[in-house]
């Protein structure tokens, strides 16, 4: 089994293509990759996306640790699952913010990290 522990970054990539393919099958809306590797050693991607209600943010997490689970990743921690309007899935190599449209403007995690970082 693959573990999401080691830093390659070709593990990491594939990780980070498996949970965004997992987000636009859930429907997630806006879907931002930051490639942090440069700015911090705590993780490689920040994947950062709205869903349209509570039980939508749940399921788009849900779905993403899902099909990383199906291709051998594991997650290190899960917060917020149920009736959060924000929840994170820490893969280690890669982070995954869910959040409400309201609370990603509020918290603008996109401002916090280098946004010329984002990939296209």
């Amino acid at each position: 089994m693959k573990t999401a522990l080691s830093n390659q970054d070709v593990d990491s990539s594939q990780l980070k293509n498996i949970i965004v393919d997992a987000l636009e099958d859930a429907k997630a809306n806006d879907i931002t990759v930051i490639d942090v590797k440069h700015l911090t050693q705590v993780t490689d991607y920040m994947v950062i996306a709205s869903g349209t209600s509570n039980r939508h943010i749940q399921t788009i997490a849900e779905s993403a640790f899902k099909k990383a689970q199906e291709a051998g990743y594991e997650k290190m921690g899960t917060e917020g699952l149920g009736q959060s309007e924000w929840v994170v899935v820490d893969f280690v190599d890669v982070v995954l913010h869910v959040m409400s449209p309201p609370a990603r403007e509020h918290y603008n995690l996109e401002g916090l990290w280098d946004i010329d970082a984002q990939e296209e």
